[in-house]
């Protein structure tokens, strides 16, 4: 028995009414459960995954955005495939500091380490 019955069946006891023991609620946001389903599943990683690639447009901004296009989430690096090798060379070398802060700022560091852009 846990200390609330007990406590509950002596002053039952002592006083000789019936002491009603309520039981905690218990409820959780839907959103919640299905974060806790997700982790145990290990599907948490899926879900930052499809969340980071969708984002790219927003963050990485229209014209980038038309020039490339993220392909997977693998151990916290992005890989981006870009299409020109103009393109490639401003993210890698002027953009991806700028924009590798506003993914680590809107997912977090863990989520989001590194990016890669690739021709393709």
């Amino acid at each position: 028995m846990k200390p609330d019955q007990i406590r509950a069946r002596v002053l039952t006891e002592w006083r000789g009414l019936p002491e009603h023991f309520e039981r905690p609620d218990r409820a959780v946001l839907v959103a919640d459960g299905v974060q806790k389903l997700m982790k145990t599943l290990g599907l948490a990683d899926r879900l930052h995954s499809e969340a980071v690639l969708r984002a790219w447009g927003e963050i990485a901004g229209e014209f980038f955005a038309l020039h490339s296009s993220p392909q997977r989430l693998k151990d916290g690096v992005l890989y981006v495939h870009v299409l020109q090798p103009t393109v490639h060379f401003e993210l890698d070398r002027v953009w991806k500091r700028e924009i590798l802060a506003k993914l680590q700022e809107r997912f977090s560091s863990r989520v989001v380490r590194e990016i890669k852009f690739r021709l393709g």
